[in-house]
Order: C-alpha cells, then sequence, then structure tokens
C-alpha cells in the first residue's frame, strides 16, 4: 500500500496538473450534467448510473480528500421500483495503487429524513468527519450515500434496510463511473442506521452487484432485533430510558407509514404519537429529539403494537436477515450504548454464527458514537485483512 504524502518528484508535478485540468473539466461537466440530467437518466436507467457529478464544497468535504465530489446516481426502493440517490466521494491523494484505490462505502446513522438532512447537502459532524478522514489515510477511496428518499423525491423509509442497502451497493458503482481509478474491491462500513444499512447491504452485495469484489462489512452501533421489542409497546407503556426513543419511534413510525400505506400506521397512533410522525417527516434528528422533551414513548400508541398486521409488517420492514452471509462481519458494541443496548446486538452475532455467518463481536468501554472511534484499532486491521494488505 502507498504512503499517502509521499514526495513523487516530476511524476507528481504531472499529476497534480493532470488532476487540475480534470478537475476544471469536470466543473464544466457539472454545469452541462445539470442542463442534460435528464436525458442522461432517460438514457441509463441501471442502477448505479451517473445522472451528476459535481465538486463538493470545501466545507462540505473531509481533511485528507484530494477529490470530493456529489454524485446523483440511479438506485432502487426494495420494490424494485426506480429512485435517485445522492451521496458523496472522496479520493486520498496521490496516484491510484495498480488495480485502483479500494472502496470503502459508508453507511452514515441518523440525520432525520427530511431531504433537508442528507449528509450529502452539509459538513460532516465532529464524530464522522476524522472517522471517513481515518478511511482515507489508509488508501481507501471512501463513498457515502444519503439512502432512497433522503435528499430526493420520496419519503426516507427509515430503517428500510433493503431500500438502503440498494444505494449503498449502487453508489459503489456510481463511484466507479465518476472515477475510474476506483478499484472493484470494496467494503461497507455503518454506524448506528447505517449498521443496519451495512448488514442488509452485506446480506445483498454479492448477488445484487456481482461485478464488483464485496469483502466485507463493519458495524458499530447497528440496530437488531427491533421486531422483538416494539410489539410489546402500547398505550401508557413504561420508559425504559433509551435515549432517543421517541424521535427514533417517530422516524420509523413515518418510514413505515410511506412505505406500507395499507398498514394504516395512523390508527396506531394517539393524537400526540401522530403530531410527532408527522414532524419527524420535516425535523432532523436533534431538531425532533428536543420536540420530544419530557414526552414518554407510550404516549404515541394508541393500540397495542401487538395488535392486527403490525408485528408482521414491522418484521418484514426493518427485521435484519440471520443467515445468507457470504463475506466475513465484524460487529462493535458499547457496553455502554443507551440507545441501542448491548443485549440486542449480542443476540444478533449469536443468531448471524447460528446461520452460518463468519461473525466477530466485540464489546468496548464505549457510548453509541464512541464506539466507532474505540474500536478503530480493531476493525482498521480487520478491513485491512478483507483488502488483502
Amino acid at each position: 500500500m502507498p504512503t499517502i504524502g509521499t514526495p513523487l518528484g516530476r511524476a507528481e508535478d504531472f499529476m497534480g496538473r493532470n488532476r487540475r485540468w480534470r478537475r476544471a473539466l469536470g466543473a464544466i461537466g457539472a454545469v452541462l450534467a445539470g442542463v442534460l440530467a435528464p436525458s442522461v437518466a432517460a438514457a441509463d436507467p441501471a442502477p448505479g448510473a451517473i445522472v451528476s457529478v459535481e465538486p463538493l464544497p470545501a466545507e462540505m468535504s473531509v481533511p485528507g480528500a484530494a477529490v470530493a465530489e456529489r454524485l446523483t446516481y440511479r438506485t432502487e426502493w426494495r420494490s424494485g421500483a426506480p429512485a435517485v440517490g445522492t451521496g458523496v466521494l472522496f479520493l486520498p491523494p496521490g496516484p491510484a495503487p495498480a488495480g485502483g484505490w479500494p472502496v470503502v462505502s459508508y453507511a452514515h446513522g441518523t440525520v432525520g429524513i427530511a431531504d433537508g438532512c442528507a449528509p450529502s447537502r452539509h459538513p460532516w459532524s465532529d464524530l464522522e468527519r476524522p472517522y471517513l478522514e481515518h478511511w482515507l489515510a489508509q488508501g481507501y477511496a471512501v463513498v457515502a450515500a444519503d439512502y432512497p428518499g433522503l435528499g430526493t423525491e420520496g419519503v426516507h423509509p427509515y430503517l428500510d434496510g433493503q431500500s438502503a442497502a440498494n444505494s449503498v451497493v449502487d453508489i459503489v458503482r456510481a463511484g466507479r463511473a465518476a472515477e475510474p481509478s476506483l478499484s472493484q474491491r470494496w467494503v461497507v462500513v455503518g454506524q448506528s442506521q447505517g449498521g443496519h444499512a451495512a448488514l442488509h447491504t452485506a446480506h445483498r452485495a454479492s448477488s445484487r452487484a456481482p461485478e464488483l469484489d464485496f469483502r466485507g462489512t463493519v458495524t458499530t452501533g447497528a440496530p437488531s432485533n427491533l421486531e422483538q421489542l416494539f410489539p410489546m409497546g402500547g398505550p401508557g407503556f413504561p420508559d425504559p430510558g433509551f435515549e432517543g426513543l421517541v424521535a427514533f419511534s417517530s422516524y420509523i413510525f413515518a418510514g413505515l407509514r410511506a412505505a406500507q400505506p395499507d398498514l394504516d400506521v395512523n390508527s396506531y397512533l394517539t393524537p400526540t404519537g401522530r403530531k410527532f410522525v408527522d414532524a419527524a417527516e420535516q425535523l432532523c434528528y436533534n431538531e425532533l429529539n428536543a420536540l420530544a422533551d419530557g414526552v414518554r414513548v407510550g404516549e404515541l400508541a394508541a393500540l397495542p403494537l401487538s395488535a392486527g398486521r403490525f408485528p408482521a409488517v414491522f418484521a418484514d420492514y426493518l427485521g435484519v436477515p440471520t443467515s445468507g452471509y457470504d463475506r466475513p462481519v465484524f460487529l462493535a458494541q458499547g457496553i455502554h450504548d443507551t440507545m441501542v443496548p448491548a443485549p440486542l446486538s449480542a443476540k444478533l452475532a449469536a443468531d448471524l454464527r447460528a446461520g452460518g455467518a463468519d461473525a466477530d463481536y466485540r464489546v468496548y468501554v464505549a457510548g453509541h458514537n464512541t464506539t466507532m472511534t474505540r474500536s478503530l484499532p480493531d476493525t482498521t486491521p480487520f478491513v485491512a485483512r478483507l483488502f488483502g494488505s
């Protein structure tokens, strides 16, 4: 693996000039793409096909990225219906190694479901910026999907893992179309909601994109087994003390309401519940969580969530598959995580192993978000081994 930042003399000067010319042409191309996007999209509706590429403003990039681009590309909902996705692409500095830059497809955590919450429209958080910079510094290209409906047409179906997985796979295709220096080799790395998306990605990556070389998965704080918990809820359910539970539940109900209109999610909600689910379609996480201050999750439900078709539809919507994984999976969990408690991931790890998965489950003295950095001494060599370096 090349050392990042190594002086390359005249070769580097030439590469720099070539890069500047290509970036200038790329800026012109981005303007033309905005004009020609409808005809481009119509000409190639295949998943991963590029609709447009535009330079990302400097404040929305990450340190260490020599190239930062916003991609608009073709993907699909879980039904197979066409969708448009957005996301970002970052490249390390210097020339690509032989075979191209190995790719980390990063699946982001909860930001909300409104279009304005899409990560590609905002600077990265103080948590994720150094995390993405770390993977760039290892000599990997990074792509990061916003997920369908987040920044594009339609309501983002929060924790619909299959739709999210499609976009996480397809942005690798889009990244390779935009930047031919990307390798066919790739892994998925996901945090929180993105960990859930990463597990669904791992389950379908090889079959969805057989032309790529999928190597494996890293998750941190991935929610699972929610289909076992939510049907216990109902009117007056005591607050279990999970951080952000009202906000997360509201996003789940909003996504389920959009994805499964025949379930009539509103009939399961109180007026307070409907207020929060409506607000979830408009507010990003910090705003919605602030609105939920002092509200108990039992105030949202008008009916037991075990009633009618809810449990079956809910499980199909967000349940994590426990068999059918053909590449290694690394599951990192914080013992002090109050958003996704450790018993949920411990059961998932046991179920994955029983289902034949090569699952490495490790617990860290960390909270929900700090698990990302606390696990790096283990996840970094794990990914390096997946890439064979």
